[in-house]
Protein backbone atom coordinates (compact mmCIF):
# COMPACT_ATOMS: atom_id res chain seq x y z
CA UNK A 1 0.00 0.00 0.00
CA UNK A 2 0.95 3.67 -0.10
CA UNK A 3 3.47 4.85 2.47
CA UNK A 4 4.69 8.38 3.15
CA UNK A 5 7.73 9.58 5.08
CA UNK A 6 8.30 13.24 5.96
CA UNK A 7 11.68 14.81 6.60
CA UNK A 8 13.35 18.20 6.73
CA UNK A 9 12.00 19.64 9.95
CA UNK A 10 14.16 21.31 12.54
CA UNK A 11 14.84 24.43 14.57
CA UNK A 12 15.12 27.73 12.72
CA UNK A 13 15.07 31.40 13.65
CA UNK A 14 12.22 33.64 12.57
CA UNK A 15 12.73 34.72 8.98
CA UNK A 16 14.59 31.55 8.08
CA UNK A 17 13.69 28.79 5.65
CA UNK A 18 13.18 25.04 5.61
CA UNK A 19 12.29 22.53 2.92
CA UNK A 20 10.16 19.58 3.93
CA UNK A 21 10.08 16.42 1.83
CA UNK A 22 7.46 13.70 1.60
CA UNK A 23 8.82 10.54 0.02
CA UNK A 24 6.06 8.34 -1.36
CA UNK A 25 6.23 4.60 -1.97
CA UNK A 26 3.63 2.25 -3.37
CA UNK A 27 2.20 4.62 -5.97
CA UNK A 28 3.43 7.29 -8.35
CA UNK A 29 3.00 10.76 -6.90
CA UNK A 30 1.53 11.87 -10.22
CA UNK A 31 -1.46 9.64 -9.46
CA UNK A 32 -2.03 11.14 -6.02
CA UNK A 33 -3.36 14.26 -4.41
CA UNK A 34 -0.82 15.21 -1.76
CA UNK A 35 -1.56 17.65 1.04
CA UNK A 36 0.47 19.26 3.81
CA UNK A 37 -1.15 19.76 7.20
CA UNK A 38 0.11 20.92 10.57
CA UNK A 39 -0.88 20.20 14.16
CA UNK A 40 -0.09 22.30 17.22
CA UNK A 41 -2.43 21.09 19.95
CA UNK A 42 -5.41 18.81 19.96
CA UNK A 43 -5.99 16.14 17.37
CA UNK A 44 -7.04 18.28 14.39
CA UNK A 45 -4.69 18.69 11.47
CA UNK A 46 -4.91 22.13 9.87
CA UNK A 47 -4.57 22.48 6.12
CA UNK A 48 -1.45 24.19 4.77
CA UNK A 49 -1.06 23.33 1.08
CA UNK A 50 -1.86 20.68 -1.51
CA UNK A 51 -0.89 19.66 -5.01
CA UNK A 52 -3.40 17.93 -7.25
CA UNK A 53 -2.83 15.24 -9.85
CA UNK A 54 -2.83 17.88 -12.60
CA UNK A 55 -0.27 19.92 -10.57
CA UNK A 56 -2.73 22.61 -9.51
CA UNK A 57 -1.80 23.89 -6.05
CA UNK A 58 -3.79 25.25 -3.10
CA UNK A 59 -2.68 27.24 -0.06
CA UNK A 60 -4.17 28.65 3.09
CA UNK A 61 -3.98 32.42 3.17
CA UNK A 62 -1.61 32.51 6.14
CA UNK A 63 1.14 30.76 4.15
CA UNK A 64 0.48 32.00 0.62
CA UNK A 65 3.48 33.91 -0.67
CA UNK A 66 5.79 32.25 1.86
CA UNK A 67 5.30 28.51 1.24
CA UNK A 68 5.49 26.62 -2.05
CA UNK A 69 4.39 23.04 -2.65
CA UNK A 70 6.00 21.18 -5.53
CA UNK A 71 6.49 17.66 -6.86
CA UNK A 72 9.40 15.74 -8.35
CA UNK A 73 7.95 12.78 -10.22
CA UNK A 74 11.35 11.20 -10.87
CA UNK A 75 12.09 11.08 -7.13
CA UNK A 76 8.47 10.32 -6.23
CA UNK A 77 8.67 13.12 -3.70
CA UNK A 78 6.53 16.11 -2.77
CA UNK A 79 8.15 19.16 -1.19
CA UNK A 80 7.02 22.06 0.93
CA UNK A 81 9.40 25.01 0.68
CA UNK A 82 8.88 27.31 3.65
CA UNK A 83 10.33 30.82 3.61
CA UNK A 84 10.12 33.73 6.03
CA UNK A 85 9.11 31.40 8.83
CA UNK A 86 7.30 32.84 11.83
CA UNK A 87 7.01 31.54 15.41
CA UNK A 88 3.34 30.80 14.76
CA UNK A 89 4.44 28.29 12.09
CA UNK A 90 5.79 26.06 14.86
CA UNK A 91 3.99 22.72 14.59
CA UNK A 92 4.28 19.11 13.57
CA UNK A 93 3.90 18.93 9.79
CA UNK A 94 2.29 15.95 8.08
CA UNK A 95 1.86 14.92 4.49
CA UNK A 96 -1.24 13.06 3.45
CA UNK A 97 -2.25 11.45 0.18
CA UNK A 98 -5.29 10.13 -1.61
CA UNK A 99 -6.11 9.06 -5.14
CA UNK A 100 -8.63 11.88 -5.48
CA UNK A 101 -9.89 14.71 -3.32
CA UNK A 102 -12.48 17.19 -4.58
CA UNK A 103 -11.86 19.12 -1.34
CA UNK A 104 -8.14 18.70 -0.60
CA UNK A 105 -8.35 21.13 2.33
CA UNK A 106 -10.06 18.54 4.54
CA UNK A 107 -7.86 16.03 6.36
CA UNK A 108 -10.75 13.56 6.34
CA UNK A 109 -10.44 13.15 2.57
CA UNK A 110 -6.98 11.59 2.87
CA UNK A 111 -6.33 7.86 3.07
CA UNK A 112 -2.61 7.80 3.86
CA UNK A 113 -0.47 9.77 6.32
CA UNK A 114 3.16 10.11 7.25
CA UNK A 115 4.41 10.21 10.83
CA UNK A 116 5.13 13.94 10.83
CA UNK A 117 8.19 16.13 11.16
CA UNK A 118 8.65 18.82 13.80
CA UNK A 119 9.22 22.45 12.81
CA UNK A 120 10.18 24.90 15.54
CA UNK A 121 10.63 28.60 14.81
CA UNK A 122 12.27 30.76 17.46
CA UNK A 123 11.62 34.48 17.85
Amino acid sequence: QVQLVESGGGLVQAGGSLRLACVVSGRNVSRLVTGWFRRTQGRERLFVAAIMRDSMTYYRDYVKGRFTVSRDNAKNTVYLEMNNLKPEDTATYYCGATSSAPSPQSEYNYDYWGQGTQVTVSS
